[in-house]
This record gives structure tokens, sequence and C-alpha cells, in this order.
């Protein structure tokens, strides 16, 4: 009785403990400014590396996007495409008849070898930039007319050796999108925003890395990273250690959330968080504080009713958070009465992270390493 007394009680202080971090979260998210500059014109010629994946929904958009980039400078568009090479030659030729002002070339097939194939389609496809600034982002994500503006301002500040940016999600189609979207605005982006304004953590997102060609070359290219899972946080890393700052904006771009079904959503969630606690261990330890509403439901389970008050507020505190991450960012509304589902889920994950190395990355099954590096399973 007394070790159930002490199991509730430490349950119940967690949720306490969890609800008042989440109000952290809601006044330093409220508060997130970023860092901002102007750019002098005319702007330095930039080459944008796109590595695609596929046939993904709305692609031709998102790279029209770039096209479109209210940006007073010379642009240079390279994608890259290792699999799937008819569609992105259909992809690229549509980009140059409707820009036909915009120089775009196409890195028909990554030679470069390493696990990461995304890294080693972008050490393809740098070899066609033809500009000193390259921004490199993934295809699913989503960005403004001033995106590039505001991006490359930041990058030519001194000191500052990388541009990344925060990212939100944006729901593509069926309840694993939706998850994934509420996952990204509810516990990564106020997650992060926390990191950096406390100094937790100085990240770089895949999202976006904008840096210069002599930057990357100074890092040793992308070969460093050709077998790393967490290859934006590598790279990252590698840029500080060289003796730059990594600058963050104050807007988000978006990321497109593919992952239709419950399953594809809990494959990718567990991904995340085993990456993450690779990289950081004891921080990633310390996230079970961002998980109020499970921690009082356990309470209740362990024998403390009075843990029931506790979950209406950790719903209470969860939704404000939701709320204000939308204000904050320009987001539309977002579906709120999945929080109850998606908050057990990403505990049930978070849990599960503890328990196994595998991850699932684009079809294929790996194990990390306790580097953080990626090995391919043998079937």
């Amino acid at each position: 009785m007394a070790l159930l007394t002490f199991i509730s009680d430490a349950f119940l202080a967690a949720a306490l403990a969890a609800c008042l971090w989440t109000s952290v979260e809601c006044v330093l998210v409220r508060r997130f400014a970023g860092e901002t500059s102007e750019l002098a014109k005319p702007g330095p010629a930039v080459t944008l590396l796109k590595p695609l994946h596929g046939d993904e929904p709305g692609l031709f958009e998102r790279l029209s996007a770039l096209c479109r980039q209210d940006y007073p400078g010379t642009i240079q568009i390279v994608l890259g495409a290792e699999t799937a090479i008819d569609l992105a030659r259909r992809i690229a030729q549509r980009l140059r008849s409707t820009f036909p002002f915009v120089a775009i070339d196409l890195d028909s097939g990554a030679s470069e070898p390493g696990c990461n194939r995304k890294v080693a389609n972008l050490a393809a496809m740098i070899r066609r930039a033809q500009h000193p600034v390259i921004v490199m982002s993934d295809s699913d994500i989503a960005v403004g007319p001033r995106y590039l503006r505001d991006v490359v301002a930041l990058l030519c500040r001194p000191g500052v050796g990388a541009v990344t940016c925060l990212y939100h999600g944006i729901a593509a189609r069926g309840l694993g999108s939706e998850l994934s979207a509420l996952a990204i605005n509810t516990r990564f982006l106020p997650q992060a925003v926390v990191a950096v304004s406390l100094g937790l953590a100085r990240p770089c997102f895949g999202a976006t890395i904008a840096l210069r060609r002599e930057t990357l070359d100074r890092i040793g290219g992308f070969r460093p990273f050709a077998d790393v899972l967490a290859d934006d946080h590598a790279i990252g890393a590698a840029i500080r250690a060289a003796g730059y700052d990594v600058a963050i904006p104050g807007f988000t771009v978006g990321h497109v959330c593919f992952e239709q079904r419950l399953r594809q959503h809990v494959l990718h969630e567990l991904r995340v968080a085993r990456t993450i606690k690779q990289i950081d261990r004891l921080g990633y330890a310390g996230t079970i504080l961002t998980h109020p509403l499970p921690l009082a439901l356990l309470a209740i389970s362990a024998g403390r009713m009075s843990a029931l008050a506790i979950a209406v507020l950790a719903l209470a505190c969860r939704t404000a958070l939701c709320r204000i991450v939308a204000l904050r960012f320009g987001l539309p509304r977002q579906p709120v009465w999945l929080l109850p589902l998606h908050d057990l889920i990403a505990f049930a994950v978070y849990v599960a992270s503890f328990f196994g190395s595998t991850v699932s990355w684009r079809g294929t099954q790996y194990r990390l390493s306790r580097a953080g590096g990626l090995i391919k399973r043998r079937h």
C-alpha cells in the first residue's frame, strides 16, 4: 500500500510539474521573436538544393513557390532525384516552361555512398551548384514569397555560418496526417522555441539550412554526414564547431505531413523520438514533463482520484498551448479534439523509444548506433 501511494504521489507531482512546464511553453511561444536582418541589394546569388522523394502531393506547387521568390538576386534551383527519375524530369520540364526566367537544373541520380540517401543525393547535387550561397530544404517544405530574402539576410550578418528555420505541420490527408501535424505544432515547435529561448540548444533543421559554399567546404562537404540519421543536427554542430553561429528567424516554414494511416504516424514519431534520444539522452529523458495528461491519468490509475482535476487542467494547458502556437505563427485553427488521442500516442511512443534502436525511414529499416549512425538492417 505504501509503494502504491508513493507511485501515485509521484505521478501526481509529475503531472503538476508538466502542467507548469506547459504554461512556461505558452509564455515563451507568445514572446518568441527570433532574429531579423535587412538584405542589402542586390542580394548574393543563391543555389537552392531540393532533394526529391517520389511523387509527393503538391510537389509542383511547393517548387513553384521557390520560383516566385521576392528576392533581389540570381537564383538557381537544383532538383535531385535518386529514384523516380522520369517523374523528376517531367517536373523539371514543367517548371522550366512555367518559369523560363529561373535556372532549373536536374541531377538524376546520387552516386555517393552512405546509408543516408538524402545526404548522398545532396552530395551529388552540389556539383551542379553555380553560386556561393547554398540553401537546402526537404521536398515536403512549403515556403512564402519572402522566405529566401529573410533567410539570406540573416546569413549575411557577421559571424553567422548558417541559417535554419523552425517549421509548423500541415496536414495532408487522413488521421495519421492530422496527428503528425498536431505533433509538430503542439510538441516539436513549442519545445524548439523553449530550447532556443532559454539557450538550452542551438538546433539545425532540415526544413532549411542556408550556408555559404566556403563554409560547407570547411566542414568537409556532405561526406562526413553520409551515415548519420540526424544529418541536419550534425551539420549544425559542425558549423558551430568551426566557430560560426546558427541563426534562427522568427517565422516558420510549413512541413507537409504525408502519414495518412495511424501506423505510419506512429512509426514516424518513433523514428523522430529515437533520433532525438540519440542526440541528447538526458534532455530527452526530461521531456517526460511535456506529457501532463498521460501522467495525470497514470496517477488516477494508481488510485489518486484527486488527479482527475489535474487531468482537466492538463487538457486546458495543452489546448491553450495549441491556440497560442497557432496565433503566434499565423496557423489555421488546429483540431484540438484530437489532443487527448495525440497525447496518449505521444506518451506511448516516448516510453517505447527507450526500448530498441530500430527506425523506419523512407521504406527501409535501419538500426541506430550509439553514436547516432545508420546501419541498414539485413533481412
